[in-house]
C-alpha cells in the first residue's frame, strides 16, 4: 500500500491551480467554521447524536429545508431543483470515547455513556464534525446557485458509523422507502493531508471488518493455590499472542489483513485466580475468502487454547461488522476527473485501499447501486515542513485545521455533486 502522506506532498510539487474551482466567499467561510467549532466542541458517541441531529435539523429549517428523523438519530434532507438525475451524500455524524488534547480553544469537554455503563470522554477525533459541517455548507451552496444544477440531492446525516450500526439504522428505518431513491450514493472523509488535496482509487477503498468480544472460562482459586484453579488469565494471554500467528504464518504475505487485541480485562484482586478473562478482538480483511479464513483460524485458537488448559469452551459474542467499501470503477474514474477540475492536476491522489473500514457502502448496497467514496485533506502545508507526521484520526492530538477543513470539505462535496447534477 502506498503512503498517503508521501503520494499527497510529492503530487502537490507539480500541481496546477483548477481552472474554475468552487467559490466561496469569506462571509460564508466564516459561517461554517463557526458552525464547525460548534460541533467540535459538542460530540457525542455512537447512537447518542441527539443534539447534533437537533443541531443538522436547526440549520437545515434556518436554510428553508425539511427534514426527517431517520435510524434514530440520524437525518435526512432532500433538495430538489426540478427534473434531473437523484444522487445521495452521505455525512457520518459521531464522536469517540477519547480525550482530547489538542490544545484547541474550542476543544470537546464533552462526555458520554458507553454501552456498558461506564462515562468517558468524547472528541469528534475522526473528523465526523467536518463532514457535516462540508454537507451543510453543501445544502447551502445548492440552493444558492439552482442555476447551476438539477435534479435532487438526498443528504443522509448518518449515526453510528464507528460502530457500524448507523447505516444498517437507517435503512432498516425505511430510509429509502422515505426518500428518493438515488443513482449513486456520494461520501467523503476527512484525513492528515494537505488542504486542497483529495485521494481516491477505484475497487477496494476501506476493508471488511469484524469485531468479537472472547471470555474465556477458568475455575476460580486463592492466588496461593494454582493448582485448584483453571487459570483463564494464562488461558487468555496465552490465546491473544497465538491470535497473532494468524497473519503472519497463516496468511500469504500479499494478502493485507490485521488481527488487532484492543482490550483485555480479568480479575479483581492480585491474589484471587478470577473465573473468567474478557479481551476483544478487532480483523481487517480485503475480501469475504479472507474474512472467513481468519474468523475460522479465531475460532479454532479460541477453542483449542481453551481445551489445552482443560477448560470450559469459551464465548465468542460478535459487537459489529463493517462491510468492504468498494468504488465503482467507472464512477470512480469520472470522479476524479470532475475533482481534477475542481482542485487541479496533481492534486488527486490515487490511493490504493486502507486498513480501516466504513459503513457507507451499506447504503448503496441495500438498493443495488454504486458508491463513491473519497477523502480531503485538512491542514496547511506548512504543517508538513518539519517532516513530522501529523496526528493522525483517532488520536487525541488530531485537529484540523479549521479554514483548511471546511474549504477543502466543501469544494469537494460540491465537485462530486455537481459531476452528477450540474447543468
Amino acid at each position: 500500500m502506498s503512503d498517503p502522506f508521501a503520494d499527497a506532498l510529492a503530487a502537490l510539487t507539480n500541481a496546477t491551480e483548477a481552472a474554475s474551482p468552487t467559490e466561496l466567499s469569506e462571509e460564508f467561510i466564516e459561517e461554517h467554521i463557526e458552525i464547525y467549532k460548534h460541533l467540535h466542541s459538542h460530540p457525542e458517541l455512537s447512537s447518542c447524536e441527539h443534539e447534533t441531529a437537533s443541531f443538522i435539523r436547526t440549520r437545515l429549517a434556518e436554510l428553508g429545508v425539511e427534514s426527517f428523523v431517520s435510524g434514530g438519530t440520524g437525518v435526512v434532507a432532500v433538495v430538489e431543483n426540478g427534473d434531473g438525475p437523484v444522487i445521495a451524500f452521505r455525512a457520518d455524524t459521531d464522536g469517540l470515547p477519547i480525550l482530547e488534547q489538542t490544545g484547541l480553544d474550542y476543544a470537546s469537554e464533552a462526555t458520554g455513556t458507553l454501552p456498558n455503563g461506564d462515562t468517558a470522554p468524547v472528541m469528534h477525533g475522526c473528523g465526523h464534525d467536518t463532514h457535516v459541517t462540508a454537507a451543510l455548507g453543501a445544502v447551502q451552496l445548492l440552493l444558492e446557485r439552482r442555476s447551476a444544477w438539477a435534479g435532487t440531492v438526498v443528504f443522509v446525516f448518518q449515526p453510528a458509523e464507528e460502530t457500524a450500526a448507523g447505516a444498517k439504522a437507517m435503512i432498516d428505518d425505511g430510509l429509502w422507502q422515505q426518500a428518493p431513491k438515488p443513482s449513486v450514493v456520494l461520501a467523503q472523509h476527512v484525513g492528515p493531508l494537505p488542504e486542497h488535496v483529495v485521494f481516491i482509487s477505484e475497487g477496494s477503498m476501506a476493508m471488511l471488518a469484524d469485531s468479537w468480544r472472547v471470555t474465556v472460562h477458568g475455575r476460580q482459586a486463592h492466588g496461593s493455590s494454582p493448582e485448584m484453579s483453571i487459570d483463564p488469565i494464562v488461558q487468555a494471554a496465552s490465546t491473544v499472542l497465538r491470535l497473532q500467528t494468524i497473519v503472519s504464518r497463516e496468511l500469504s504475505p500479499r494478502t493485507p489483513a490485521v488481527v488487532t487485541v484492543g482490550t483485555f480485562h480479568a480479575g479483581l484482586k492480585e491474589n484471587i485466580i478470577p473465573e473468567t478473562a474478557e479481551f476483544t478482538v478487532n480483523v481487517r480483511t480485503p475480501d469475504e475468502s479472507t474474512r472467513e479464513q481468519v474468523l475460522a483460524a479465531i475460532r479454532r485458537i479460541v477453542s483449542a487454547e481453551a481445551a489445552a488448559s482443560g477448560a470450559p469452551e469459551p464465548t465468542i459474542e460478535p459487537i459489529n461488522a463493517f462491510p468492504r467499501l468498494y468504488n465503482d470503477p467507472e464512477h470512480t474514474f469520472a470522479m476524479k476527473a470532475a475533482l481534477e477540475a475542481e482542485f487541479g492536476v496533481g492534486r488527486v491522489v490515487d490511493e490504493k485501499m486502507g486498513m480501516g473500514s466504513e459503513d457507507a457502502g451499506w447504503l448503496g448496497d441495500a438498493i443495488g447501486v454504486p458508491v463513491v467514496f473519497w477523502g480531503f485533506g485538512c491542514l496547511p502545508l506548512a504543517s508538513f515542513a518539519s517532516g513530522e507526521l501529523p496526528a493522525a484520526n483517532h488520536s487525541p492530538f488530531f485537529r484540523p485545521d479549521a479554514r483548511s477543513a471546511v474549504v477543502t470539505g466543501t469544494r469537494a462535496a460540491m465537485a462530486g455533486i455537481l459531476h452528477y447534477v450540474g447543468r
